[in-house]
This record gives structure tokens, C-alpha cells and sequence, in this order.
């Protein structure tokens, strides 16, 4: 019998692979499609006046109305899932209940994250992905979809739906906008939340 040892590795570098996700893998999940994704996007932005670096996790009941949404900002550039889930699991908690006694989830989360960059799925896509899906089964809901925004415009990952208008500097061009600018013109951190 030979005794040798295992190739040393870290357990975060090992562990952090699994905690993204790939468009293929998204797209296998089943996540239900948006009934109006142009409208929920516009109601999203309206309400939040997302910049880039801000996410917004919104919370739609069965027959499609929102019934909560929260925006945050958070640090640009994480690949980790493990950051993104607690960060929307921990505002999430703040504006809904959960409906963990619930045999089956019926209310669906979906998380819009304004970001710079193009249209193409990244590896922080692939980190927020695998956060919404985990905070979701955490809260005892269903995994919605995931959309970007960023100069572009729109995108829908998983789907061939996007659009032009909002954008991520749309914030920018609200008239009568209560957003107070700092020296670089980018809008001080929005933390908002809304339940109803």
C-alpha cells in the first residue's frame, strides 16, 4: 500500500470554482422568463436610478406585481459567489419575509446589477449568477432572472433579450433627479429599499 500525499491546494482557490456560474449552466437551471422584461427593467431603474456598481434585487409575487426591491452598491471586480449571495441574501431579509414553510417557492427574486464593461457574460456575471440562485433556496424563493446594465444597454443573460434604453449612465439624464453628484459626475452610493 503506498502513502503519498494530495497536490497542495488552498481551500478558497478550490472551493470558489463552484461558487460562479456559466451562461450554459444558468441557462440548464430552468429560471422562468420575465413576461414584460423591458417594462420590469424601466420600473427597476425608475425606481432605484441604478450607476455602475449597484445592484437591485427585486421581489415579484406569482401574478407578476413587484412586492419588494432593494439597491446596494458593492465592490467591483469579486468572482466569488460566496460575497455576492450574502450581500443579497442580507437585503433581501431587510424588505421581504421568507417563504421557507412554503412547499414550493411562488414568489420569484431577480437581480439587475448595473455594471461598466459590454454586453458578455464576465466572471463577476458568473458570481452574482450563483449568489441570486443561493440566496434564493436560502429565502425560499424562486431563482428569477439575472440582467445587466451597463452603457449598452440591457441584457437578459440566458436569453436573446435586451435593450437599448436604460442604460447605466440613464441616472445621469433623470430630470429633476434627487442624486447628488460627486467631482467624478458618478452618483453618491444609492441605498435604497421599497416594499409594499
Amino acid at each position: 500500500m503506498a502513502i503519498g500525499f494530495a497536490p497542495e491546494t488552498t481551500a478558497g482557490t478550490s472551493s470558489r470554482l463552484t461558487r460562479t456560474l456559466e451562461p450554459a449552466e444558468w441557462s440548464a437551471a430552468g429560471i422562468p422568463l420575465l413576461s414584460n422584461p423591458r417594462e420590469i427593467v424601466k420600473d427597476l431603474h425608475a425606481r432605484h436610478l441604478p450607476s455602475p456598481s449597484t445592484a437591485v434585487v427585486a421581489v415579484f409575487s406569482p401574478d407578476g406585481r413587484l412586492t419588494a426591491s432593494a439597491s446596494f452598491t458593492q465592490r467591483p471586480g469579486l468572482t466569488d459567489g460566496w460575497e455576492r449571495r450574502n450581500a443579497i441574501l442580507a437585503h433581501l431579509r431587510r424588505v421581504t419575509p421568507h417563504d421557507l414553510r412554503r412547499r414550493t417557492p411562488v414568489r420569484i427574486a431577480v437581480l439587475l446589477v448595473c455594471r461598466e464593461g459590454g454586453p458578455g457574460w464576465t466572471e463577476e456575471d458568473g458570481a452574482w449568477m450563483w449568489g441570486l440562485r443561493d440566496a434564493c433556496g436560502l429565502h425560499g424563493l424562486r431563482c428569477g432572472a439575472y440582467i445587466t446594465l451597463n452603457r449598452d444597454g440591457w441584457h437578459i443573460v440566458g436569453e436573446n433579450r435586451g435593450g437599448r434604453s436604460p442604460h447605466s449612465a440613464s441616472w445621469a439624464q433623470q430630470p429633476n433627479s434627487a442624486v447628488t453628484l460627486r467631482p467624478n459626475r458618478a452618483p453618491e452610493a444609492l441605498r435604497r429599499a421599497t416594499a409594499r
